[in-house]
């Protein structure tokens, strides 16, 4: 039987993870996720009902490790996979009611002699500062309050408190935000308007005023069509925007959140343009993954093999000294790579009396990432291989010099067949890590050189381009470098299952 102290522990560990969770459901349930909180209270009654009680022993100690599987692997995998399919990106985050009421708000003027209101910016109280729906706190010419939102202007009833300027400074049930606040939300105001019933809205003018004006776009949602006043132009729905029906190809830059099924794939495949530079990065990606495997392997090999000779003195440090490189930070080698590889004052060119652009030329960039890269790999290929060489048994090799092998002969057929039994599935892991080396390709080269203006630099990897597509650009796609990710994924488990393959073949030799 538990003493108390550790039944008293148990039970204080069991509340705070309870409240951890009724913490997080309480906070999803303020943003409207309601198949989040669902979740999260399954995992609750689940953390409840395995630690609560004497039963199901072996599950206390695999579910924190299936949780962790479920929320760091499988959902960002099915996240990916669902995000492959749709039009997500720059402009396309939203559904397509808001990107009405994005376009509408935009689209509010201000009338000459309407209402001017002293405005302060606020959320309501409890809400993410960041995140939560907008209030404008507003204080007419009468010194009447009012609160609009999206919904439109009421009479502001509570409490409230005013600087002598008149703007509204404390608000019962309200946050006011700071300016530094404000501003760091500039972009959900400028798609923000207050509704009034006149058809018009009230929008910010900086950060302390506001005004009512009329829009100059409507919606009319039995047609599902935009109509701009000022002109009469309609627009309607199309691929995820509202362009103009009479083929003139203006689109509002605001769009919705849809499915698009294979397009994103069919992008990557039937464009001209990326169908040639996609070909050529993923050849430049298998030969710069499988380059780095077969160099650092074999260099990494070759001094394990030397210095797994028992009469050489001083083998502690000088394999203390060779594992220096990777106990050194990525970042921070890839950086002193990179200096040294300077075409002007690069220590490279200096010592050796070249004047190469290493980083412009894209056969010199290659060049450059492999040499950095086996810097970076061999002293972990050493490490494994002299930890390899050790377990293999003496009497074999002894044997084989009874029967009159030679060294070479030694090493062909029973060292490296042994070895490769032992290495074998990490030089697989190997080429799968460096098929996805993001971190030394942005460091070094960033995966320039672009030639040409082109899309594609000369030493991308397919992870760097996917990550350029999000990320980088006028207009991140997310939707594109997901469906990018996902051929990824697909390459290396097709490229990596011939090597299991051979590595069980391997197995049947030991």
């Amino acid at each position: 039987m538990k003493s108390s102290p550790y039944l008293l522990l148990k039970w204080l560990g069991l509340a705070a993870a309870l409240a951890v969770v009724l913490w997080i459901a309480t906070t999803l349930a303020a943003q409207g996720h309601w198949l989040a909180v669902t979740v999260t209270a399954f995992v609750g009654l689940c953390i409840l009902a395995i630690y609560a009680t004497k039963r199901a022993v072996p599950m206390k100690y695999l579910f924190p490790g299936m949780l962790a599987l479920l929320a760091l692997q499988i959902w960002p995998m099915l996240f990916t996979v669902a995000m492959a399919f749709t039009n997500y990106g720059d402009g396309h985050l939203d559904t397509k009611e808001v990107a009405v009421q994005q376009i509408v708000a935009n689209s509010v003027e201000e009338v000459p002699g309407s209402e001017r209101y002293r405005a302060s910016v606020a959320v309501k109280e409890g809400t993410d500062l960041t995140t939560g729906d907008l209030s404008l706190l507003l204080v007419d010419t009468k010194d009447e309050a009012f609160v609009g939102t999206k919904d439109g202007l009421e009479p502001l009833t509570t409490p409230i408190e005013q600087n002598p300027a008149g703007k509204i400074t404390q608000a019962q049930g309200f946050t006011v935000l700071n300016a530094g606040q404000a501003n760091a939300r500039s972009a959900d105001l400028s798609n923000f308007a207050v509704p009034t019933a006149d058809g018009g809205g009230i929008k910010m003018q900086g950060l302390s005023t506001a005004f009512e004006g009329r829009t100059t776009i409507t919606y009319d949602a039995a047609t599902d069509q935009l109509t701009d006043t000022r002109t009469g132009k309609t627009f309607a729905p199309q691929d995820g925007r509202y362009v103009a029906t009479d083929g003139s190809g203006e689109a509002f830059s605001q769009g919705w959140l849809q499915n698009v099924g294979f397009q994103n794939f069919a992008t990557i495949l039937t464009d001209e343009t990326l169908r040639t530079q996609f070909l050529r990065m993923f050849v430049w990606n298998v030969a710069f993954a499988a380059g780095t495997v077969v160099l650092t392997f074999g260099l990494g090999m070759l001094i394990a093999l030397l210095f797994n000779e028992p009469t050489m003195r001083f083998r502690g440090l000088y394999r203390s000294l060779l594992i220096l490189p990777y106990a050194i930070p990525t970042f921070v080698t890839a950086l002193l790579w990179k200096g040294m590889f300077n075409q002007d004052y690069g220590l490279i060119n200096s010592i050796t009396g070249l004047s190469v652009d290493w980083l412009g030329n894209t056969w010199a960039a290659m060049a450059a990432v492999m040499i950095t890269n086996l810097w970076l790999g061999f002293p972990y290929m050493f490490v494994v291989c002299t930890g390899a060489l050790q377990a293999i048994p003496g009497d074999v090799k002894e044997a084989a010099r009874i029967d009159g092998a030679s060294g070479v002969q030694m090493l062909l057929r029973i060292t490296m067949p042994l070895l490769l039994v032992a290495v074998g599935p990490l030089l697989i892991a190997s080429y799968g890590f460096n098929f996805n080396n993001f971190s030394l390709i942005f460091l070094l080269t960033e995966g320039g050189p672009f030639v040409g203006g082109a899309q594609v630099g000369g030493t991308d990897l397919l992870i760097t381009y996917a990550y350029r597509l999000a990320f980088s650009g006028a207009a991140p796609n997310y939707g594109l470098a997901a469906a990018v990710s996902i051929i990824i994924f697909a390459l290396v488990a097709l490229m990596s299952l011939p090597g299991f393959r051979a590595t069980k073949k391997l197995e049947e030799i030991s």
